[in-house]
């Protein structure tokens, strides 16, 4: 009896230690590993739908994340890049007839100039302010566009940015068919990731970091401090901008709720849950805040309180977020 619990005693340990490897070559191999979770992600949701809200909104964090988690500032505007990436991308199509894959690319560029813009009033200010003046220009933005009827569609927000076939290479893509149209915004996002990816591995990635840490050490370093923040706002825009713009194409309309305050707010507990500062945590976030408001409305009109209970519990416990907690256990 002895020998044989002795024998057992491997056997019990091993799946901790199996789970940690799994952790370790996520986190190792993180591109591959996105794109392979992504790419089964509608099979890991009720409906294919939802998928495709947590493909957008992941990557959206993911934009978030690399200000707030890499480069430590905290915007409270984001909603405002967001939207005007959906804005800048739905309009060209149902104002003015222009294909789709001209349009994104007008989407993205929409919101990289207005985080030029926001981004040059923003970093000449630090922590709360930093925050604040985002916020203002957000509103901005949010009241210019709700103003603008005849373009944006004011409060009814912008209708008619149709896009029900998709013809690539010969192949006709049916996007009224929801799975088909969460693996086209999927092909797009995977390129968005390993670009992401790409600009967190180079120098400048590394300078972001330590910018992070200690400032003052960065600028003694002999780095330009001022201009590797605009630069970070303005690429965290157009990741930002990105996301909206398949937004606009995966709901056929475009919300004026897009540029609301609450987005901004949304994308910051999206962030958190996941783990700020980490590269999966945006995808982590975004599956988990997502799936839990679509099974906790079912029950409950209440469902902010009860995420918002949620929220206020995994920030005391887990400060960390979800995949950062599990990576801190992985590596003491």
């Amino acid at each position: 009896m002895a020998s044989n619990s002795v024998a057992a005693a491997p056997k019990a340990g091993a799946s901790p230690g199996a789970f940690r490897a799994i952790v370790e070559f996520i986190a190792r191999h993180r591109v591959l590993a996105a794109i392979a979770v992504l790419a089964v992600l509608p099979f890991l949701t009720p409906y294919e739908a939802l998928a495709v809200n947590i493909l957008v909104f992941g990557l959206y964090a993911m934009g978030f994340n690399l200000i707030f988690g890499y480069a430590g500032m905290l915007s409270f505007g984001h909603a405002a890049l967001f939207g005007l990436g959906a804005y800048g991308c739905g309009i060209p199509i149902a104002k003015f007839g222009i294909p789709w894959f001209a349009a994104l690319p007008m989407g993205i560029a929409v919101a990289g100039i207005a985080s030029v813009v926001i981004g040059w009033f923003a970093i000449r200010s630090r922590g709360i302010y930093f925050a604040m003046i985002t916020l203002a220009l957000s509103q901005v933005v949010y009241y210019s566009t709700y103003q603008w009827v005849s373009l944006t569609g004011g409060e009814d927000g912008l209708r008619g940015v149709n896009v029900p076939v998709i013809n690539i290479f010969g192949l006709h893509l049916n996007m009224l068919n929801p799975l088909v149209k969460y693996y086209v915004l999927f092909a797009l996002g995977a390129v968005a990731i390993a670009l992401f990816s790409r600009i967190l591995n180079s120098p400048f990635g590394g300078v972001l970091e330590a910018i992070r840490e200690n400032e003052k050490r960065a600028m003694a370093c002999g780095y330009d401090v001022a201009r590797t923040r605009w630069l970070a706002f303005i690429l965290s825009g157009l990741f930002s901008g990105f996301a909206g713009a398949l937004y606009a194409i995966h709901l056929s309309v475009v919300p004026i709720e897009t540029l609301n305050y609450f987005n901004s707010a949304e994308v910051l507990m999206i962030t958190l849950l996941g783990g700020m500062g980490t590269f999966f945590g945006a995808f982590v976030g975004a599956y988990v805040y997502i799936m839990l408001q679509d099974v906790v409305t079912v029950v409950t009109v209440h469902w902010q309180l009860v995420i918002g209970t949620l929220f206020v519990v995994l920030i005391l416990f887990f400060p960390r977020g979800i995949w950062g907690s599990l990576l801190k256990w992985v590596r003491p």
